[in-house]
């Protein structure tokens, strides 16, 4: 593992916070970061467009990230959020972030950042992901992400939402969240 990233530069807005809307694959994460984006005219950024094609390839494969897999990725993210922060704008990221661990990682030097968990069932994860077509990321590695995910606990820098509900509420309800913290 690598030195801890440097600390974010201050922003020229400081309103500008550091946004990760994290779950399991299929949860609806990148619908909410689109929308809490668009809402607070922040920068989404979808964390798979950060992967290297040797991580889409494993997981094209059916062989799940391990932690070695996701380092490098977990700190490109971080660094492109630093630039985003840099022009004034907040970063909107959909990320899985499915450890204690990667979060730590993901948000160190951020002292501003929120967390948002998107969670659900099983059951309506999978149907989901079998309904739609992903560049690499198949119902089949769903299993091993939910033996992977340690939820975090709510707190005034994290708010847990369920997926059952409809993608503007949740929208709406995180916009009022952050106004509040």
């Amino acid at each position: 593992m690598s030195q801890n990233p440097p600390i974010a530069a201050p922003s020229p807005n400081p309103e500008a916070r550091f946004i990760v809307v994290m779950g399991v694959s299929g949860c609806g994460k990148t619908t909410l970061a689109q929308g809490i984006a668009e809402a607070i005219s922040g920068h989404f950024l979808e964390g798979d467009d950060f992967h290297p094609p040797e991580n889409k390839a494993k997981m094209g494969s059916g062989i799940p990230l391990n932690d070695e897999d996701r380092w490098p990725w977990l700190d490109r993210l971080a660094e492109e959020a630093r630039r985003v922060l840099a022009t004034g704008e907040s970063p909107v990221l959909a990320c899985s972030a499915l450890k204690q661990t990667h979060r730590d990682r993901l948000l160190a030097g951020f002292p501003q950042a929120r967390l948002v968990h998107l969670r659900g069932s099983f059951e309506l994860i999978k149907a989901r992901m079998d309904a739609r077509h992903h560049e690499y990321m198949t119902s089949d590695l769903l299993q091993s992400q939910f033996e992977a995910l340690e939820e975090p606990e709510a707190g005034p820098t994290t708010l847990i939402l369920s997926n059952e509900e409809a993608p503007e509420r949740l929208v709406q309800e995180v916009v009022d969240w952050l106004s509040r913290h």
